[in-house]
């Protein structure tokens, strides 16, 4: 794990130890808090047209990378319930997408690894 996301680790560890909530913490309720804060960030892009979701007023900005913020953290907590390295995770799925969407079947289409 990198050096960041190591001590971010540790910092949530220790927010979540001295509030005592790791009672709360199990995978199902971290999976659904995730599922939750996802929804709170895509408020911030519904009904936007493409372009007005790449050009969103700071404020609206801000707001998106607070609930990313939240993302990331549920995420990151629920890795540390289930014991999961999320950047050696995240690279071997990286690696099998590349199987599944080889770059020329791929590239500019959104079409799904099944349909290529």
């Amino acid at each position: 794990m990198s050096d960041r996301l190591t001590e971010l680790s540790r910092l949530l560890a220790a927010f979540v130890s001295e509030r005592d909530w790791d009672q709360f913490h199990t995978p199902k309720n971290l999976a659904m808090a995730l599922s939750a804060e996802v929804g709170e960030l895509l408020e911030h892009f519904m009904w936007l047209t493409p372009e007005e979701s790449l050009a969103l007023p700071t404020a609206v900005r801000d707001e998106a990378a607070l609930e990313m913020a939240d993302v990331l953290l549920f995420l990151l907590r629920l890795a540390q319930k289930l014991d999961v390295d999320l950047l050696a995770t995240a690279e071997r799925k990286l690696a099998l997408n590349a199987i599944k969407y080889p770059a020329e079947k791929s590239r500019g289409r959104a079409t799904k690894y099944d349909k290529l």
